[in-house]
């Protein structure tokens, strides 16, 4: 086991902040002032389960795995208190949505789990993106078990879905974001679009790139390129972020304030208004 305690990390947030759809919570109790939950967390072909409480989590994990990948998977090096501390403080309504996001961090998710993850995302709900990713994941991944004994399914890889019907997906509810998948797959074996290559490109080439591909449009680029590529400068706008925006940025949101961090905003925006004074909506 090996028991993370950080500043500004929060799973529980993590897990309902949008950004991946294979963390799991399975169980969620409250004692008093104490809080506990415990997530199984799949990431490629990777696996562990956690427990969450009250400052901080247990990872089911060995010492080397953890830094081989969960430190980086959860971006535990990054300086989350200095990025809070770079919000003005007369932006009362970012201020806010910081205070209520503090333990949000960006995971470093694999590219292209993260691309098909989005092309499903779109006019989706964060429940049945979740159903979706594990329904294709259980039918053309890898099975595997962990070191604990527990069988779980590794992401599908493109050759996997490449040679498939563009509507053979339909089976596993993706409707009509099935094309969208398999011909990202075919773009992908072929060659017409490198994700090794994508990798090493700025934000601006990346997102370029992405775009060529089917079915990817503005947002889900952005998203790909925040969530699977980690560029921080990223900053994508659904419904959500464009009614904050709507109501609290009318001229605009300041991305110069918060140049290369823009995208740890979006994040704490985009929980604020699914989680601050409404309750949760899922719509992505």
């Amino acid at each position: 086991m090996v028991r993370i305690q950080a500043e500004n990390f929060s799973l529980d947030q993590i897990w309902q902040s949008g950004q991946c759809f294979r963390m799991v919570q399975v169980e969620h109790k409250e004692s008093g002032d104490k809080e506990e939950a415990r997530y199984e967390i799949t990431a490629g072909q990777r696996y562990v389960e956690a427990v969450s409480f009250n400052g901080g989590c247990l990872l089911s994990c060995g010492e080397r795995e953890f830094e081989d990948f969960w430190r980086e998977y959860f971006d535990l090096d990054g300086d989350y208190g200095a990025y809070i501390s770079r919000i003005d403080p007369k932006d009362k309504y970012l201020c806010q949505a910081a205070r209520l996001g503090w333990g949000i961090r960006i995971l470093r998710q694999g590219l292209w789990e993260t691309l098909v993850s989005f092309l499903i995302s779109q006019q989706n709900n964060i429940a049945r993106i979740r159903r979706c990713i594990d329904n294709i994941s259980r039918k053309y991944g890898e099975r595997l078990v962990s070191e604990g004994g527990t069988i779980y399914w590794g992401f599908p890889k493109p050759e996997d879905l490449a040679g498939l019907e563009e509507d053979e997906l339909m089976a596993c509810n993706l409707g009509y974001r099935s094309k969208y998948v398999v011909r990202a797959a075919r773009s992908v074996v072929s060659g017409e679009v490198d994700l090794d290559k994508v990798k090493g490109m700025s934000h601006r080439e990346a997102k370029e790139e992405l775009l060529k591909l089917f079915g990817v449009g503005e947002k889900v680029a952005e998203c790909v390129c925040l969530f699977g590529l980690h560029h921080l400068e990223a900053f994508p706008v659904d419904t959500h972020i464009d009614q904050a925006l709507e109501k609290h940025y009318r001229r605009g949101f300041p991305k110069r304030k918060y140049k290369g961090i823009q995208g740890v905003m979006q994040q704490y925006i985009f929980y604020y208004e699914l989680h601050g004074d409404k309750g949760v909506c899922f719509v992505r």
